[in-house]
């Protein structure tokens, strides 16, 4: 029977958000240990790692941004210097060779706002980490390289708007390469996960960095997705439309899941569904959900509104109240995923509080992923979708995941999988115009959001054969995530009891437990 949220419209969701990367100082760089036998003796194949030439000798910079200086050094009496505009995060880069099937560990001492350490190339999961940390601190991350994998491009950056970086004493240790490091391209294939909270905002340029992108025309990077690790959220009603048992959840091999919907129950007061008998404050059955799922080594994301009820930006009032609110829900769960699905009388409206709200958390919470959840057209995002984007740029809120809802458009012609597969082309090219990046950086920044069975529309229906074509379309074009509405719909109707065309409890259409979700599953980005 259905609860008293609607199916899809008690789902509004909004997509969770990326997986954090841990900012500030970070350990000291290990030693590599690669599968061909690095050691402590492992040299460090970066050439002039500490800039002691008094020259970028070995290293190239976009837009001659870089430059040599003397102060402030880490150590030695050179430091690398690179100032970020409007326009250039001042990427300085150089390739290495290396060894396949290779273990290696890459570390640097930075100082400045939002500086990024990341190697690309590497046949792998192109690693990246950043800081906010004014002072200087040492960044480390390490991958492992591909069977054929020769080379690696490594890199730094800033972002941009926020002025000079500095950089010293680089290290990437691991088996050395047969042909030692050569003169990098001048833009490497990867880049960083997470942006700057107070970064102006470019003409030109995203409010957000991608992760682990291809060779952009512009300045920054692309490719997905920016949060390894979470790249398949299924949405998850814990306390409405008869929750299934968590471990069963896990059992069928998801482990990724958006918590929807905190809402409002009265003066600002965050509660699962609105119920003033579900607060955040009081919930013990949520925190052992989300709990038992870390425990098997998945996390969560919490979606704030949906279709119904009163979202908290609705009645906040300012936005230090609206963002004391949701820290509220961040700090009872320790998020690092957030997702707002602004629906019905909340899309497109109260945006300076909700929006200065956003801007107000990733300052207090720089390494939270933040998604916004979009209702679609069938040719794209709405007027009032583009806005929203718009109005986010604006206040300087950085959107790591812009998740459509591709569904509930209504099958207007054709067949649902080409539909589904044209909106999420538009809205690319809408992210393109709006932001200025490129098909592959919009793609990284897509959440690409279906649902199961019957949809609210009528004319629209999505089967498992429908999920698997999309889920091929998804793996050619690296959306952030892949994402559906709902695990609760995830299992056959029961035929003795009446159900709505499409009921929050099930998906109306014949299926054995858990085939939608073991379908999601398989997209890693």
């Amino acid at each position: 029977m259905v609860t008293s949220t609607p199916p899809e419209q008690s789902r509004r969701l909004a997509a969770g958000a990326l997986s954090a990367l841990a900012a500030g100082a970070l350990a000291t760089a290990g030693i590599a240990l690669a599968a061909t036998g690095a050691s402590a003796a492992d040299a460090n194949l970066v050439a002039n790692p500490g800039f002691e030439t008094g020259a970028l000798t070995g290293w190239t910079c976009t837009a001659n941004s870089g430059s040599v200086v003397g102060s402030p050094v880490h150590s030695g009496s050179h430091a690398l210097a690179a100032a970020a505009t409007a326009s250039d995060d001042a990427q300085c880069t150089q390739t290495i060779s290396v060894q396949p099937n290779s273990s290696y560990t890459l570390s640097a001492w930075v100082q400045g706002n939002y500086v990024y350490l990341g190697a690309s190339g590497t046949g792998g999961t192109d690693p990246s980490t950043w800081s906010s940390n004014g002072a200087w601190n040492q960044l480390t991350t390490s991958f492992t390289t591909g069977a054929s994998t020769k080379s690696v491009t490594v890199y730094l950056h800033g972002w941009y708007g926020q002025g000079t970086y500095y950089a010293d004493d680089v290290s990437l240790t691991g088996p050395a390469g047969g042909g030692g490091s050569s003169t990098p391209p001048t833009t490497p294939s990867s880049t960083p996960t997470t942006p700057p909270t107070t970064a102006t905002t470019p003409t030109t340029s995203p409010t957000t960095p991608p992760t682990t992108p291809t060779t952009p025309t512009t300045s920054q990077s692309t490719t997905p997705p920016p949060s390894s690790g979470y790249a398949h959220p299924a949405y998850f009603m814990p306390l409405e439309n008869s929750p299934q048992a968590i471990s069963d959840i896990v059992a069928a091999g998801e482990k990724q899941l958006n918590l929807a919907f905190v809402l409002d129950s009265g003066g600002c007061t965050p509660a699962w569904g609105g119920s003033a008998s579900s607060s955040v404050a009081s919930d013990t059955t949520v925190l052992a959900d989300v709990n038992a799922i870390r425990a098997a080594g998945g996390d969560v994301a919490v979606s704030f509104g949906g279709y119904n009820g009163t979202e908290l930006g609705s009645s906040c009032g300012s936005a230090s109240a609206l963002a004391a609110a949701y820290q509220q829900v961040i700090t009872k769960y320790k998020l690092a995923h957030v997702d707002f699905d602004y629906e019905n009388t909340a899309l497109d409206s109260n945006t300076a509080v909700r929006f200065g709200a956003i801007k107000i958390l990733e300052a207090n919470n720089p390494s939270l992923k933040v998604s916004l959840t979009i209702p679609m057209t069938t040719v794209g995002f709405p007027g009032s979708g583009t806005d929203e984007i718009k109005q986010a740029v604006a206040a300087g809120a950085r959107l790591d995941v812009i998740n459509i809802m591709d569904f509930d458009t209504g099958l207007t012609s054709g067949t649902e999988v080409a539909q589904t597969e044209a909106i999420a082309n538009d809205a690319v090219s809408q992210l393109q115009t709006i932001y200025g990046w490129t098909a592959a950086q919009a793609w990284s920044h897509l959440g690409l959001q279906i649902m199961n069975g019957h949809t609210d529309q009528p004319s629209e229906l999505f089967t498992q054969s429908d999920f698997s074509a999309l889920l091929s379309f998804a793996k050619a074009n690296h959306p952030a995530w892949f994402a559906y509405w709902s695990v609760n719909r995830d299992r056959a109707c029961d035929p003795s009891v009446p159900h709505n065309w499409a009921d929050g409890t099930c998906s109306s259409v014949a299926q054995n437990p858990w085939d939608f979700t073991k379908i999601l599953v398989q997209y890693n980005g």
